[in-house]
């Protein structure tokens, strides 16, 4: 079958790319269904009423009773009212411990930190001179000691023997003399031979008398045993001091304890007051501490603390108050105090650092505050934020002892009374606040 179509004077390149620009037509759009057009016309009235209900929930109770507080309670416990402070270790007194003689050192045979007893050779110097000299100081009490033995076992017998001789040969004079006498009466001789006699008696008594006293001198309390015993005495002193000297060349610990300084080696050359060791003795031990001169009041005599080391802050250990310095640091504002330590640990050495709390005082069932809520307290009136209700009221309050960071309440609160802290916001008399109660204090404080 034949078509007849009509013609045209378009090329058919043309139509083909007419046919192909020729738009597609799109499909009608749908209608919206009834109840999704309904949302869409409630939902921005929903929206409303959601944020409404929503800033009633978060802004209405601080709105009608005010913000939320976090408050402290009011409690009671046990308080204990402590200074606390640090210091070191330190023996009771130290050695310090020098030569006595200019000399050179020749060993030093102890090591800083090491434990001596006492008389334990520290020092050593070279004593060749005075080694000599003591030599030489024995030579001469031995020579006075025979001295003396010359004046007791031979001088002394032979003043003995001559005394006896003396004594006989004036007796004999006498005998002589007597006779004489008896003949010159009868006329037998002449005056000049009895004369001659007389003279022979004189002399005999006199060699008795000199006898008499070289015995003397030569016994106990006469001029030569004197001169012998002191003589002695005289070798003896200088024979202990040459002794000393060379003593003096070997330096001992006077008590035992700890070296805790050595400023001294082999072939120094060393004078005398020259500090060549510092000794701590063993024995006491206590603990200087400086205080701050505000707590002043609060210390007395015998009163107990407890003390760790630094290095060893788990291990405590007893101590008691027993020095206070009547004086006060005028650059640090601080009183030196002093601790004994009658059980200290092994482990605690010279110089330690230490902390200390000392116990000032006490209180057993006492109303507890948190010293952060009381205002005015430097000023000597202090007082509260009491928490009336949905009110903060002011309450002034009496108080007592202070410590780790609560204040004893003498007057104005009760047990489970709660208190806005000083350090709250935008809270003042007469605000509106909703308490949040914080976690009690602690029952008993430690620190001041």
């Amino acid at each position: 079958m034949k078509l007849n179509l009509p013609s045209t004077d378009v090329h058919p390149a043309e139509l083909a790319t007419r046919a192909a620009w020729q738009p597609t037509a799109s499909p009608p759009p749908a209608p919206d269904s009834g109840l999704l057009a309904k949302l869409r016309r409630k939902a921005p009235v929903a929206l409303a009423i959601l944020t409404l209900i929503a800033s009633a929930i978060v802004f209405g109770p601080r709105l009608l009773w005010g913000p939320s507080v976090t408050v402290t309670p009011v409690v009671r416990g046990d308080l204990v009212q402590s200074v606390v402070a640090s210091g070191h270790v330190e023996a009771p007194h130290r050695v310090r411990i020098g030569a006595q003689l200019a000399g050179e050192v020749r060993a030093v045979p102890v090591d800083e930190g090491q434990e001596v007893a006492a008389g334990q050779v520290l020092v050593r110097l070279v004593d060749a001179e005075w080694a000599a000299a003591a030599a030489q100081a024995d030579a001469a009490v031995l020579q006075a000691e025979a001295r003396l033995r010359q004046v007791l076992e031979v001088q002394k017998p032979v003043a003995e023997q001559a005394l006896r001789q003396a004594e006989i040969s004036a007796e004999n004079a006498r005998a002589q003399w007597r006779r004489n006498a008896a003949l010159r009466e009868q006329g037998f001789i002449g005056q000049a031979a009895l004369d001659d006699w007389k003279k022979t008696v004189d002399l005999g008594e006199a060699l008795v008398r000199s006898a008499r006293r070289q015995l003397a001198s030569a016994q106990p309390g006469g001029s030569d045993h004197t001169l012998a015993t002191t003589a002695l005495a005289g070798a003896h002193a200088a024979a202990a001091a040459a002794h000393s000297r060379l003593n003096y060349a070997t330096i001992k610990a006077p008590v035992a304890g700890t070296l805790i300084e050595r400023s001294v080696e082999p072939g120094d050359a060393v004078q005398p007051g020259k500090t060549l060791m510092v000794l701590s003795p063993a024995g006491e031990t206590q603990l200087v501490v400086q205080i701050d001169e505000k707590n002043l009041g609060m210390l007395a005599i015998g009163q107990q603390a407890v003390a760790s080391a630094d290095a060893y802050a788990d291990q405590r250990f007893a101590a008691e108050l027993v020095y206070i310095n009547p004086g006060v640091d005028v650059q640090r504002g601080s009183i030196e105090v002093k601790l004994a330590v009658p059980h200290p640990p092994a482990n605690v050495r010279q110089d330690m650092t230490v902390s200390v709390q000392i116990q000032t005082a006490s209180r057993s069932h006492a109303l507890l505050l948190a010293s952060d809520a009381v205002r005015d307290a430097d000023r000597g009136q202090p007082w509260v934020l009491k928490v009336d209700g949905h009110h903060a009221r002011r309450q002034s309050v009496r108080l007592g002892l202070h410590s780790g960071g609560l204040s004893e309440v003498i007057e104005g609160l009760q047990a489970g009374d709660l208190v806005v802290p000083a350090s709250t916001p935008d809270i003042f008399e007469g605000s509106r606040l909703r308490a949040r109660p914080r976690a009690k204090p602690e029952p008993e404080g430690r620190a001041s």
